[in-house]
């Protein structure tokens, strides 16, 4: 209310805090503002609030575990607070204690159900969002215990069977010690058109045992509190704080509970009595379930979790989801894993919305939206984009913003960027409703423009924000620039026929933004004595520049031998890349997959082909189940920030493979620029699509024959005519057939450009 500002709050704050002993903590925050550029917005609210509920997890994080490791915790507690281990992290002066080594965790699911159940690298199956876990043990009469969580070593797998519409997606995990086995299956299935998430545990040893399904009240990011479970009269199900129920698929034959003054259940399985209910008022209980396990024969439990969905789900949803799907096959494993398992990614995280994660990331921003959709655009999930932007209406204001977050000034050049692409790749012209909020979107972009008559480096840039949260504290970044600059082209490209006046309006208004970014650029250019782009006017050459190969990648503002452009992916590789992939030392402090793709498309326009170099270091930091934390530890190889399965960096991994086949390049089309010359020692055609473009959808197919040229051959179903087609498939020199022509036989000569 604006008479609040009327009221001596501040110095109310001040005079508590130093009676307390505390820092006056509006001094505090005008010092920290003071290392950022002026700004109307400083960080957004909602990483804010974000961020206060993930320390405040992390604050009773360290009040419970480190006077308890005597308890059985998730992996990463396990390594991370083993000081034998690369992992350890000294707790000492750190208030909160949160998982910065082992940030991994695989999605499992159903298309379009919203509950998106995680499990870790170990098998920990957390079933409900920022929920309680199940667990998998294996006790033996004799003492050995397996603990998946504690063990060295285990196998863990993806598979993506989608025909089987039981299974859909299911994550396997496999340990074993000497005499001991257990595998557990987490998946989702159908019931009666509910889902289910499912969790099954199959148990085999050398001596009697017992198999424990465990209830834990932690997941991968800590503690999660439950206050009370109990078992049902026939021992087969949990119901937990009256409002979970997790069934098993026969009755347990012994029982145990314990609370928090009574320690982990684990240490009371070799208890005699047994317990069907628990109670703890600090939501410490932990509960385990036990069945038999004879000697030399295989044991097998199944826990079963209903999930909440709006309306009943289809048995068929995942043939009908990859219908039409681009669909690649190779002759690398590895690279078509990572293929199919992002397009896995994709659906399972755009029920309506589209997601850049299961957990930490299960909510919306523009940035991740306009990536995951051209993602999911480019492999032929047209439905599932188009149903994602019919959303971005309603997030827009009066004035024409499209807010997610406020200060996220890239926002508006992004969507109105990705709705030109839906309506090029769909061969669509834009419906009549679309064009308000086009025009509004374009007008927000050019009165936010800052002042081209300003005497100083940031004139007519947009203004200082906090932008993508890992270039920097606030300034006046480029990445802003560069989207705005294609936002209003693509509003003028969208209103071309519908409505020309405002067409050349924004057209030229782009040219003014373009003209304002091109002097800015020439003063950095004079000021750092080269032309490599830094983040904004105001910054020497760091991490940050990655944001300015958007001009690059992926709006193509810059040709692909943009002096700027390259020199620029010169000094990140030279100053910023660690074990062969992009290491962004600003908040991430850590190996980017995403953003090394980046480069790695900026290397693949420009024909330079230490483009493959990059995509295989990516490659090889994707954990077992085929997928990326956000940032890499580059010394355990587990996440360390961010959400511990990325949709981003999966959206970047199919958009990376479909531009090595194809991409367009003004008003024609390249073809196999980027397919590793390795893949044609073999006699195993190479085949790609139908992958949509701007020019109609095209597939592609490589017929190679060691010792001889290959052939290549490509089929387009065109929105008009055919365009022109260069194929420039490496170690071979380009060719241009002629108009018309669907095949040509290479020959050697310059790498493919």
């Amino acid at each position: 209310m604006s008479w609040m500002k009327w009221l001596p709050w501040r110095f109310v704050v001040r005079y508590a805090a130093r009676r307390q002993g505390f820092l006056d903590p509006i001094a505090l925050l005008a010092r920290l503002h003071s290392f950022a550029q002026p700004s109307e917005v400083g960080e957004p609210i909602e990483l804010l609030r974000a961020g206060v509920v993930f320390h405040a997890r992390g604050l009773i994080n360290s009040r419970v575990i480190q006077h308890n490791l005597d308890w059985v915790w998730p992996y990463w507690i396990e390594r991370q607070f083993d000081p034998l281990d690369v992992s350890f992290i000294p707790r000492a002066f750190s208030i909160t204690h949160i998982n910065l080594t082992h940030r991994n965790w695989t999605a499992v699911g159903h298309p379009d159900c919203p509950e998106l159940p995680i499990v870790d690298p170990r098998g920990l199956l957390t079933p409900l969002l920022d929920g309680w876990s199940l667990d998998g043990w294996l006790l033996a009469e004799d003492g050995r215990c397996l603990l998946p969580s504690r063990a060295a070593d285990c196998r863990q797998r993806q598979d993506m069977d989608c025909q089987d519409i039981d299974a859909g997606v299911r994550i396997t995990t496999e340990t074993e010690m000497a005499g001991l086995a257990l595998t557990s299956s987490a998946w989702v299935a159908l019931e009666g058109g509910v889902p289910v998430c499912k969790l099954r545990l199959q148990a085999r040893a050398d001596s009697d045992a017992r198999l424990v399904l465990a209830l834990r009240p932690a997941n991968p990011e800590g503690i999660s509190f439950i206050h009370q479970v109990s078992l049902s009269p026939g021992r087969d199900a949990w119901t937990i704080d009256d409002a979970q129920r997790v069934e098993f698929s026969r009755a347990a034959e012994r029982h145990h509970v314990s609370d928090y003054r009574h320690g982990d259940v684990f240490i009371h399985l070799q208890d005699r009595d047994d317990q069907t209910a628990g109670l703890c008022d600090v939501g410490m209980v932990t509960a385990a379930a036990l069945f038999p396990v004879k000697a030399g024969e295989t044991a097998e439990i199944t826990a079963s979790i209903p999930l909440a969905a709006a309306a009943p789900l289809a048995a068929d949803a995942w043939n009908t989801a990859q219908r039409n799907r681009c669909q690649l096959a190779c002759p690398d494993p590895q690279y078509q894993f990572l293929y199919d398992a992002a397009l896995t990614s994709l659906i399972l995280h755009s029920p309506d919305d589209v997601y850049p994660g299961p957990y930490t990331y299960k909510r919306f921003w523009f940035r991740d939206a306009a990536f995951i959709i051209h993602a999911l655009l480019c492999a032929g999930l047209t439905d599932r984009a188009e149903r994602a932007l019919a959303r971005f209406p309603a997030r827009q204001t009066a004035l024409g913003y499209f807010r997610s977050q406020e200060g996220e000034w890239d926002a508006n050049g992004e969507v109105l960027w990705i709705l030109q692409r839906f309506f090029e790749l769909t061969g669509r012209p834009p419906a009549a409703e679309w064009l308000g909020p086009i025009r509004r979107g374009a007008r927000w972009i050019m009165r936010k423009r800052l002042s081209n008559d300003l005497d100083a480096p940031h004139a007519g840039l947009l203004p200082a924000g906090f932008s993508a949260e890992h270039l920097g504290p606030n300034d006046y970044y480029y990445w802003d620039d560069f989207w705005g600059v294609a936002g209003l082209r693509a509003a003028a490209a969208m209103l071309e026929k519908a409505d020309p006046a405002h067409s050349r309006e924004f057209a030229q208004a782009a040219d003014d933004f373009a003209a304002a970014v091109e002097s800015s650029l020439a003063n950095c250019e004079a000021r750092l004595g080269r032309p490599a782009m830094p983040a904004s006017p105001y910054r020497r050459l760091d991490a940050g520049a990655i944001g300015s190969l958007a001009c690059g990648y992926p709006v193509q503002l810059y040709a692909a031998n943009d002096p700027r452009l390259l020199d620029c992916v010169e000094f990140l590789l030279e100053r910023c890349f660690v074990k062969g992939a992009f290491y962004q030392d600003m908040i991430h402090s850590g190996l980017n997959a995403y953003l090394t793709l980046h480069v790695a498309q900026v290397l693949l326009r420009a024909g330079d082909p230490r483009y493959l170099e990059l995509m295989d270091a990516v490659a090889a930091l994707a954990s077992p189940t085929g997928q990326w934390p956000e940032a890499i530890h580059p010394l355990t190889g587990g996440g360390c920030m961010g959400d511990g399965h990325h949709v981003w960096a999966a959206a970047e991994w199919l958009l990376m493979i479909r531009n090595c086949f194809v991409r367009e390049e003004g008003d024609r089309l390249v073809l196999c620029a980027g397919v590793p010359a390795r893949w044609l020692d073999q006699e195993t055609p190479i085949r790609f699509g139908p992958a949509p473009t701007r020019f109609g959808p095209v597939s592609i197919s490589i017929t190679p024959v060691p010792g001889h040229p290959p052939r290549v051959e490509w089929q387009g179903d065109w929105h008009r005519s055919a365009p022109p087609i260069e194929v420039r498939l490496p170690g071979y020199a380009p060719a241009s057939p002629q108009a018309g022509a669907g095949s040509v036989v290479l020959v050697k000569g310059a790498p493919g450009a």
